[in-house]
């Protein structure tokens, strides 16, 4: 049954609907020209939460193991909601709320916790909430060529992109998750997309954004704690920052997006993520260190070392989150330089002493991280992600 235009509104809102509907969305671009994608233009409004000058609060809780994986993790999330005002005060007049994961890949243990997804997605949900899962994840076997260095190649093709995401939802349980929670997951990578002049961003001037992203209230990013070869660390910032660059427009992996950035700086991967989360309206990170990774991240293959921390990190304001984290896997703020990009575009706070942390005493919880490897992405630049042969 075809729902018209009339019908879909008699329903209530159009948010999320991509992730049910997204191929008859771009079934023209599909058909006619894969790179063919239908775009809304639409004025840049910065969130004021970004550029505060009021104290962030960010509160570090423990998870119960004796509790269980499920109940132990929904009840330090909640606990970590109430620690920063409580979800009526942070969720206050927001509707539309879109959860976005660290799937990088479809590996359980290089990504977020279902479990974080599932608390946050009930607590919404339980409070009169639209609610998303959205992703666009790096890559699958659909987009890896062992016949390349790095093994992973770049690719734009629709199709690809649909199976990419589709494996990595699957294999990771959220699928069902979906299914049983009944909320839609929406692919970041294909749909109808929104583009946005931000002339003060450091490299993508022109920027686009999947059409829900844009549309959501309340963007809650929800991270694996975990290191990173190119970027030192990545949470809160990098999950959205490189993870919302949609593969239709800037391909997956975002080999083009890192080359275009290291014309500006060495690791070809802060500018953007800037760029790319003044473009998204972040209302809460929840920074999943249930297990956290060390060493040379963001995955065990890159040689990655999974750490057990039973923690949750939160706070309205991505920026502080990832500070207090960084400063929990024992990394100083000034290492990473995401944050002393963030800080150049204006973005607050400026370090520690700007922060409230309530909850778990900071030092206490503090542990000593193996530090990876940081290169300039010129390094890689030869081999990481180059096109699949679909492209070339």
């Amino acid at each position: 049954m075809k729902l018209t235009r009339k019908d879909l509104l008699k329903k209530g809102s159009l948010f999320c609907l991509t992730g049910l509907l997204g191929q008859s969305r771009i079934l023209l671009a599909a058909v006619e020209k894969e790179k063919e994608f239908e775009v809304i233009n639409s004025a840049y409004v910065p969130n004021a939460v970004y550029f505060s000058d009021q104290m962030p609060v960010v509160s570090i809780v423990r998870i119960n193991e004796k509790m269980g994986d499920a109940k132990g993790v929904g009840y330090a999330v909640a606990k970590a909601l109430d620690l920063i005002g409580g979800l009526k005060q942070v969720a206050k007049g927001k509707k539309r709320v879109l959860l976005k994961p660290n799937l990088v890949n479809a590996e359980p243990t290089d990504t977020t916790n279902p479990r974080m997804i599932e608390a946050l997605a009930r607590l919404m949900k339980k409070a009169g909430k639209d609610v998303c899962i959205a992703e666009a994840s790096a890559g699958s076997m659909r987009n890896v060529d062992f016949n390349v260095q790095g093994y992973v190649c770049r690719t734009k093709n629709y199709k690809t992109l649909q199976g990419i995401q589709d494996d990595v939802f699957s294999k990771l349980g959220y699928k069902d998750l979906s299914k049983n929670l009944g909320i839609p997951l929406v692919n970041l990578h294909v749909g109808r997309m929104v583009r946005m002049v931000i002339p003060d961003n450091f490299v993508f001037k022109e920027i686009y954004i999947h059409e829900d992203q844009h549309k959501a209230d309340l963007v809650c990013s929800v991270p694996m704690m975990k290191t990173h070869g190119l970027a030192g660390v990545t949470l809160s910032l990098k999950n959205v920052g490189i993870g919302g660059f949609p593969g239709l427009v800037y391909g997956t992996v975002r080999s083009e997006v890192h080359k275009r950035a290291a014309e500006l700086e060495p690791t070809g991967t802060s500018t953007p993520i800037v760029d790319m989360v003044k473009a998204t309206k972040i209302g809460l990170s929840v920074i999943d260190a249930s297990t956290a990774m060390q060493g040379q991240g963001p995955t065990l293959m890159q040689g990655g070392e999974l750490v057990k921390m039973n923690l949750i990190i939160a706070s309205v304001n991505p920026l502080a989150a990832d500070i207090v984290a960084a400063d929990v896997m024992g990394f100083d703020s000034t290492e990473i330089d995401t944050f002393k990009w963030a800080i150049k575009a204006g973005m607050k706070p400026a370090g520690l002493d700007d922060i409230r942390i309530v909850g778990e005493k900071r030092v206490k919880v503090r542990r000593q991280f193996k530090k990876p490897m940081v290169v300039p992405y010129t390094v890689i630049q030869d081999w990481y992600g180059p096109p699949c042969k679909e492209q070339i």
